[in-house]
């Protein structure tokens, strides 16, 4: 085929193929290659593997439009002399100065390729060690994802509505409830439902820096803005508010993950008619949710165990119960 470079073992199978009596258009279709380029192989072919090796196929002379020495000797120079000078303005002293015809992606390429100035190094993102914890109740993440608007089917086609995730960290138990408003209230009301479900108080909640959360952002005037309901509503419960840096959600990784989960099993197969019978899908989701083998569930020796969330959750009551320590269980409602 046009553009493949074969290596010296497969030229030597076709070139002694083809000596040893097969027909040369049965060969080139076996190997998928030309007439042409068997006849060139067999000139080549001198009975040893290292005769077929590939030869360099760069240029023995210089392309016609290359960069020449007077126009290298230029911008070396200019990038020398003045190393704090961009590349927009260093082509413009070259096309005013000296008649540099290039383009700018044509000077910039020379310029990199040649290493005639210094590449600036690029901060990547390296991860940091997460401390997770180890016992439930300790920290929870909570986060809002939309609803896809596919799966609804009703009357109110078109509608958004809104799915509410705690997520305990050790465990990995989750609960979600749908909303039709992302709002404070909302938020209020969640966290009440969600420490009603799982029965316990967290010491700690992580959240984004959504509206929904936290009103952490100064006014305008620079005074600090009134305290939010939900860190209100955390406050009285003695909870923690954590928040996580700003367009980083992979420090709310879990509750992120979770969603992913949400996406592939749950809403790519869902369609629902009234919110009703949302929040019920929704309930049924859940329980297979919390009853299903996590990956990511370890044992006291760090080693990977298939346990579901609920099974993770009551192995860690045990524990505190043969500990003596205590967990800060919801009020009654």
């Amino acid at each position: 085929m046009r553009g493949v470079k074969y290596t010296a073992k497969e030229k030597r199978k076709a070139v002694e193929m083809w000596i040893g009596g097969g027909d040369i258009f049965y060969v080139a279709k076996k190997f998928k290659c030309t007439t042409r380029s068997l006849y060139r192989w067999r000139k080549d072919f001198d009975g040893t593997t290292a005769s077929l090796e590939n030869k360099s196929s760069r240029p023995h002379t210089p392309h016609p439009n290359a960069h020449t020495r007077e126009e290298t000797e230029y911008i070396t120079a200019l990038l020398r002399d003045r190393p704090d000078i961009s590349y927009a303005e260093a082509l413009g002293i070259l096309r005013t100065e000296y008649g540099y015809s290039r383009t700018y992606y044509g000077f910039y390429r020379f310029v990199v390729k040649n290493g005639l100035r210094p590449t600036q190094e690029v901060n990547h993102y390296t991860p940091q060690q997460y401390d997770t914890p180890e016992m439930i109740g300790v920290k929870m993440q909570m986060d809002v994802k939309y609803v896809p608007l596919f799966c609804n089917r009703g009357a109110a086609y078109g509608k958004q509505y809104f799915q509410y995730t705690m997520i305990d960290e050790a465990s990995r138990e989750r609960f979600i409830y749908p909303y039709e408003a992302h709002t404070a209230q909302s938020t209020v009301d969640f966290v009440r439902r969600a420490i009603a479900y799982f029965g316990y108080i967290p010491a700690i909640i992580q959240t984004d820096n959504g509206t929904e959360f936290t009103n952490a952002r100064k006014r305008k005037d620079g005074q600090p803005s009134e305290r939010h309901i939900v860190e209100k509503l955390l406050k009285e419960l003695g909870i923690k508010h954590k928040l996580t840096k700003p367009r980083t959600p992979r420090h709310n990784g879990k509750v992120e993950r979770s969603h992913r989960t949400d996406q592939e099993c749950f809403y790519s197969r869902l369609t629902f008619t009234s919110f009703d019978e949302l929040r019920e899908q929704m309930r049924i989701w859940n329980i297979r949710y919390n009853n299903r083998p996590h990956s990511s569930l370890r044992n006291r020796d760090g080693k990977r165990v298939w346990l579901t969330p609920l099974e993770k959750r009551n192995e860690l009551i045990e524990q505190i119960q043969v500990g003596g320590g205590e967990l800060r269980l919801a009020p009654a409602a």
